[in-house]
């Protein structure tokens, strides 16, 4: 039987790809004039376009290639670099466009897509990304339950985020919901348990408490602009590419962040 790691690292590595953000390249006849071509890709709000050769996208051109002749006579030939499978997953997808505006999709040996950043911005990317920071708040909230027995956490947490679980205990309690305290904590109260504690922050990849809440600080914000369909892209990149980075750490847990840690 599949373990539930293994599922949630297929779902997380494999389940989402290319071929679920990517937009459809549209393309021209090499003959086509550039004129003809920078008129219709100015309408139609296209960056850039393929450009074909005996039937077959062979090249590119962006709006600014486009002076005079046909649009073949200054198409440029793809770079393999520039080029990835349907199938490549989001995870070395985000990697690869860390250095590049663009990539190319290729479809059963042809050319017939394009992908970028702003891709992300779609519903299976936001749901990948959320999804990988719901996994580290479920985890983080793990770790305290089991490094901190009988609500030991509540020393490294302010009276003020204190109060504020108890109210939502207690608003969980009067629709009856019986849930421990620590359920009620909020993401920022996790991060900061895990940064007090030296046991619990030894368990993870980061070497100080300051560097941990910087960084539960930009995954809390990430969250924030993905539950309320904000530019992830403008504000977060920086934040996606190291969930992309640390993917295996995260799927796999403490164990894998503190051996990486001590490498």
């Amino acid at each position: 039987m599949v373990s539930t790691h293994d599922n949630l690292r297929r779902v997380f590595q494999e389940g989402f790809s290319i071929r679920d953000i990517a937009q459809t390249l549209p393309s021209f006849d090499g003959t086509t004039p550039c004129q003809q071509v920078q008129a219709i890709m100015s309408d139609k709000g296209f960056e850039v376009a393929g450009v074909r050769t005996d039937g077959i996208t062979s090249g590119f051109v962006e709006i600014s290639d486009l002076a005079g002749g046909c649009c073949g006579e200054v198409a440029r030939r793809f770079d393999e670099a520039q080029l990835a499978a349907e199938t490549l997953p989001l995870a070395p997808l985000v990697l690869r466009l860390k250095d590049q505006p663009r990539l190319f999709v290729v479809t059963l040996g042809q050319v017939g897509g394009v992908v970028t950043r702003f891709d992300m911005q779609k519903p299976p990317g936001r749901m990948w990304l959320f999804g990988m920071v719901t996994l580290i708040e479920l985890r983080f909230g793990r770790m305290i339950e089991e490094y901190c027995p009988g609500e030991a956490w509540k020393e490294f947490l302010s009276e003020g985020r204190m109060q504020k679980a108890q109210d939502l205990s207690a608003e969980r309690r009067r629709r009856g919901q019986q849930v421990a305290l620590a359920d009620c904590l909020q993401f920022a109260d996790k991060v900061r348990i895990i940064a007090s504690n030296d046991q619990l922050r030894n368990l993870t990849r980061f070497e100080s408490k300051r560097q941990i809440e910087k960084v539960g600080k930009q995954l809390e914000t990430l969250r924030n602009n993905l539950a309320h369909a904000q530019d992830i892209v403008a504000h977060d990149w920086d934040t996606i590419v190291a969930l992309a980075e640390q993917v295996d750490s995260v799927l796999d847990g403490p164990r894998a962040m503190q051996d990486e840690a001590t490498q």
